[in-house]
């Protein structure tokens, strides 16, 4: 197993630094480069956490994730949504009760003001959330517009607009490498909504192939493995451009590609969604959606205070998505 030592070594950090990341030190200074890069040198190299009595906190802002801490390591995404909360909170001298979704015991209990709930969360889990304040924003999802503030993504969009780029570039076939979530309670599966772009896209200008979409999970290993699925079953007739959910299912099936001896983006381009850090330095490095994280985060506490202050209209706010292409497309 990886140590603190190892890590600090990759990220080139010391070792004081990455043990107050790895436990979420709101009072360490460092930049939120580092902080990813430190974090993604926990991932590569498989750092387990030991479990530790979590020592409660007083504030007024309590932070909900949908992810456990493991899961966040293995997701940069949301990571980077919470260092934005955090790093905003910590401008307007807010504090921050952090809760996971498998821990809310306690949370009706506390002292807060409001609540920014990180994820996609169940009926059931948004009336638990609702019984503890009336303030709630939820970021990455928005399981009531009537009711909620939220702060999300239009991936159906941000879809199309690599859809378009393909078409433009003249792509016939093209294939869709995905991920699908439950809630945690498991109480029903998550539609995603690129999948859904996707399809109806493709189906409207028609040209969709359901034997192009393959899902799994939204991982670098789910990637590699539905990236050598296509491969195997479709043979020559490969599609010439995949459109993946995650630059994690991007880098895993750039991988497979390469293994394989097919050339990319001569003979197969690759876009995929978020931007992470690594995005750029993968060989070749990665034409993705840029996804804007931290501001997601951000924004997410601003409209938390402005709901404390006594607006009682809800709304949603969309945050727009950059096309970024580079050597893994033309």
């Amino acid at each position: 197993m990886a140590t603190i030592k190892e890590i600090a070594k990759k990220a080139g950090v010391s070792i004081a630094t990455v043990s107050r990341v790895l436990n979420y030190d709101m009072t360490l200074s460092v930049s939120d480069e580092t902080k990813k890069r430190i974090f993604e040198a926990a991932e590569e190299l498989d750092y387990k956490k030991k479990p530790t009595a979590r020592k409660q906190e007083t504030g007024k802002i309590a932070l909900v994730h949908w992810y456990s801490e493991k899961e966040e390591l293995e997701d940069l995404y949301y990571m980077s949504i919470r260092l934005g909360v955090e790093n905003r909170c910590q401008d307007r001298g807010l504090q921050i009760i952090r809760y996971f979704h498998d821990n809310l015991a306690n949370l009706k209990q506390e002292d807060i003001q409001g609540l920014i709930a990180i994820g996609k969360f169940s009926q059931k889990q948004v009336m638990d959330l609702q019984s503890a304040t009336e303030n709630i924003v939820f970021v990455d999802s928005c399981p009531d517009e009537e009711s909620f503030d939220s702060v999300v993504i239009d991936f159906e969009t941000a879809t199309e607009k690599v859809l378009s780029y393909l078409l433009e570039k003249g792509h016939k076939q093209i294939g869709y490498i995905g991920g699908r979530e439950a809630f945690k309670d498991q109480t029903s599966m998550i539609e995603d909504p690129r999948e859904r772009a996707f399809k109806r896209y493709l189906t409207e200008t028609g040209m969709l192939n359901e034997a192009f979409v393959y899902t799994g999970s939204f991982s670098v290993e789910a990637g590699y493995n539905l990236m050598k699925k296509a491969i195997n079953e479709c043979g020559v007739d490969l599609p010439t451009a995949f459109f993946l959910g995650s630059d994690s299912l991007a880098i895993g099936a750039l991988r497979a590609l390469l293994e394989a001896g097919i050339a990319v983006p001569e003979r197969v381009n690759i876009i995929g969604v978020n931007d992470i850090s690594v995005s750029k330095y993968v060989f070749p490095s990665l034409s993705t959606v840029k996804v804007y994280t931290e501001l997601m985060g951000e924004t997410a506490v601003d409209t938390l205070l402005e709901r404390i202050g006594g607006r009682k209209i809800a709304k949603t706010i969309s945050i727009a998505t950059e096309l970024i292409i580079r050597n893994s497309s033309f």
